[in-house]
């Protein structure tokens, strides 16, 4: 059984996101100690709430250079999900300007309104692609997922934006770059394809 590390920094859906993980037959370790970081075979990054709060509890705890020495040096598989997903920039603009991690460069912007739409996008929505990624082998494009956030991830290299959703015009909800993968939706949340992505990310584990 693989063991994947969820970043126990105060801010996410820890709880649901180890259930999830336990259901699609891995090992959740919620843990924000070096010594863990060094032995697991994946890592999930979650999160809730504002940029600038998150970022600064996990500077606060050195988990910044900590996944960065034992997760990202080693290629070992990371996932962010939504604000952690954010994360995974070299920006953020929410209340003010945050410098993020940098291991997928783009800024997170907020999300406008083109047709009266509601912020923030809360519910289900469609995840569209057209080039395959291991993320989401055996996903039908259009599939629903569960969302909710005011803010989104527009990555620097399109090649970096696997999947988009058509909400406030267009806004990509998966993106990848290396071993680092992010989701703007909930998989936890998002019943059986959830945790079918869930699955899938284990396997990239279990084949790197």
């Amino acid at each position: 059984m693989l063991t994947v590390a969820v970043v126990d920094y105060g801010v996410g859906n820890i709880g649901s996101i180890s259930r999830a993980l336990t259901v699609c037959g891995a090992k959740p370790l919620l843990t924000d100690r070096e010594e863990d970081f060094k032995v697991v075979d994946a890592c999930v990054l979650p999160g809730v709430g504002a940029f600038g709060d998150a970022i600064g509890l996990l500077r606060q705890r050195n988990l910044d250079k900590i996944l960065e020495d034992q997760i990202i040096a080693y290629g070992i598989p990371i996932l962010g999900v939504c604000l952690g997903m954010q994360l995974l920039a070299t920006t953020g603009l929410e209340y003010g300007e945050h410098r993020g991690l940098g291991w997928i460069p783009g800024t997170v912007r907020p999300l406008r309104p083109t047709c009266g739409e509601r912020i923030p996008h809360v519910g289900w929505n469609n995840v569209d692609y057209e080039v395959p990624n291991p993320l989401l082998a055996d996903i039908p494009p259009g599939e629903d997922f569960y969302f909710v956030h005011s803010f989104h991830f527009a990555p620097d290299d399109p090649a970096n934006a696997v999947a988009t959703t058509p909400y406030c015009g267009e806004f990509v909800s998966v993106v990848n770059r290396g071993n680092v993968y992010g989701t703007q939706f909930h998989p936890e949340k998002s019943q059986a394809i959830g945790l079918k992505l869930l699955k899938n990310f284990i396997r990239l584990s279990e084949e790197s």
